[in-house]
């Protein structure tokens, strides 16, 4: 499944000169902060047992997927990164509960660029590892979960302006490490997904690979702009020498509408590279933190 994605990705051919990627989840949808809050943590403290840490884990979960240059990162590093953490806090160490190494999971990771559900399930028929059946069960859990809990979340003001706005001059592509099959729900409940080209979920690959197959080539360098609101769709973008607006976390109506009102606007005449991304990106940078809170204090 996930190589007849990738070659639909690699099929796109474009329809106008210009085209825009964009993130969903924190960036087009204010669902970053419920899916997080309401399902991911919950779970992780059901799947591990770890009621006697649970503000802790909700604290770590918080700062890697919300709060931090690691911010829409993939599920899978996420929990990866927040367990290391986790081990790390001498309130955890003290507490006698086992935050295990994830040592299976950190072995797929590596070998592995389609860090979803399918290829998951695929290494887990093929090894029978225990750990990784667990991560599997705790992934399979979060996405049923957001499914009961995240209805009716609209997208920012601005969004949608902007996207029609986009859309008479350029290609658009959903570019997003959410599950395809949440994601289309998503963007078909708010009657939005007539407005991209196409949704690249988690299953297409990395963010990165989703720019290159779709874009790479076959527009200008500086025709090619990522619209996200983490450090993961700054990265992308850099990675194909494209350019990237950032919608920054706390502040995603005024960025959108800067957007709709100079951005694009700036990006159809050419005259968005240089200063004014730099500016963009320098606000964006100083937003999100590497270092954790608790280790400063500590």
């Amino acid at each position: 499944m996930s190589h007849d994605l990738v070659e639909r990705l690699r099929a796109l051919q474009p329809k106008s000169k210009f085209f825009i990627g964009i993130d969903s989840d924190g960036c087009v949808f204010d669902t970053m902060e419920i899916k997080q809050k309401q399902c991911f943590h919950p779970v992780i403290i059901r799947h591990w047992n770890f009621e006697a840490i649970a503000p802790y884990v909700r604290e770590t979960a918080q700062f890697v997927n919300l709060y931090s240059r690691w911010r829409g990162t993939n599920r899978f590093p996420a929990l990866d990164m927040t367990f290391d953490l986790l081990r790390q806090r001498p309130e955890v160490q003290q507490s006698g509960v086992d935050v295990p190494e994830l040592t299976s999971l950190k072995r797929w990771m590596r070998e592995e660029s389609r860090l979803g559900n399918p290829a998951l399930e695929a290494k887990v028929k093929e090894s029978g590892d225990p750990e990784l059946e667990k991560i599997l069960e705790w992934s399979l859990e979060v996405n049923r979960t957001i499914e009961e809990v995240v209805h009716g979340v609209e997208s920012f003001d601005f969004v949608r302006e902007s996207l029609n706005k986009a859309g008479q001059r350029a290609d658009l592509l959903v570019v997003s490490q959410t599950p395809l099959e949440a994601l289309e729900r998503e963007w078909k409940e708010h009657a939005m997904d007539g407005l991209v080209a196409m949704i690249a979920g988690q299953e297409h690959g990395t963010k990165t690979e989703h720019l290159e197959y779709a874009a790479s080539g076959k527009y200008a360098k500086d025709h090619i702009l990522m619209i996200g609101d983490a450090p993961g769709d700054l990265k992308a973008a850099q990675a194909n020498d494209a350019l990237f607006y950032p919608v920054l976390p706390g502040e995603e109506t005024r960025s959108w509408e800067k957007f709709y009102r100079e951005g694009l606007d700036r990006f159809f005449e050419g005259t968005y590279a240089g200063a004014y991304q730099e500016e963009r990106i320098e606000e964006f940078d100083r937003r999100l933190p590497s270092v954790p809170p608790w280790s400063k204090s500590s």
